[in-house]
């Protein structure tokens, strides 16, 4: 099964931020958006989320904080509860076990507020319920820039590890193309609003054809990062 979106664009105070925009994802594929701060990774993840749902298709959403998805004055519990209800699932009937086990934060203490969990567990969290489900496509964006990097690649080795085999499509939103060229096999380079280069990670790596994509594959000090 492929996902279908056309025509995504999208305006702000009279100036096109996303240019038309059709994309094709196949279920199980690992996508990575990079592009330079502003060049409108996060608005087409927006409008893809918000479209696909729009066509009944199961989407989840991780943004680049915790801060933007937990509220600081309410329980981890209450907020797992209502992602169940958000999926018209009765409290306690998400295999919690499963995911908490999965993203290594099965002790943390769910009568707790957000700011009892360290960053790194707040996120995993946050993934875990975007995982309640198995969403046709999670889209994660820019989802360790508030995390160091050990911590980082801890996340998303686990996510790796849980997302493997499974049909869950993933779209990995950074301007990190180290954190892209280590986790996803697609690349699609953003520049001014627009998709201006796609192809494979090793292509866009050793032979990127735009400038877009040539002045992110300039700078190889990223190899060394662990994410």
């Amino acid at each position: 099964m492929t996902l279908h979106v056309s025509g995504l664009s999208a305006a702000r105070s009279g100036r096109t931020i996303l240019h038309p925009t059709s994309l094709e994802i196949e279920l199980g594929a690992r996508i990575g958006l990079v592009g330079a701060s502003g060049s409108g990774k996060s608005t087409l993840g927006h409008a893809l989320v918000d479209e696909l749902r729009t066509q009944g298709r199961s989407v989840a959403h991780v943004p680049q904080s915790p801060d933007e998805a937990l509220d600081p004055l309410r329980s981890m519990a209450f907020h797992w509860q209502e992602a169940e209800k958000a999926l018209g699932l009765h409290t306690g009937t998400a295999d919690q076990p499963m995911l908490f086990e999965a993203l290594k934060i099965a002790g943390g203490d769910l009568k707790k507020r957000p700011w009892g969990w360290s960053r790194g567990m707040q996120q995993r969290f946050v993934i875990a319920m975007a995982l309640i489900g198995s969403p046709d496509l999670i889209v994660l964006d820019e989802p360790t820039s508030a995390l160091d990097p050990v911590v980082a690649a801890a996340t998303m080795d686990l996510l790796d590890r849980h997302l493997q085999d499974r049909d869950t499509a993933m779209m990995l939103i950074t301007h990190d193309l180290g954190l892209a060229a280590r986790r996803v096999s697609t690349l699609m380079v953003m520049q001014d609003g627009e998709i201006v280069e796609r192809a494979s990670t090793q292509d866009i790596l050793e032979r990127p054809q735009t400038s877009a994509a040539q002045s992110l594959s300039a700078h190889r000090n990223w190899m060394a990062l662990p994410c």
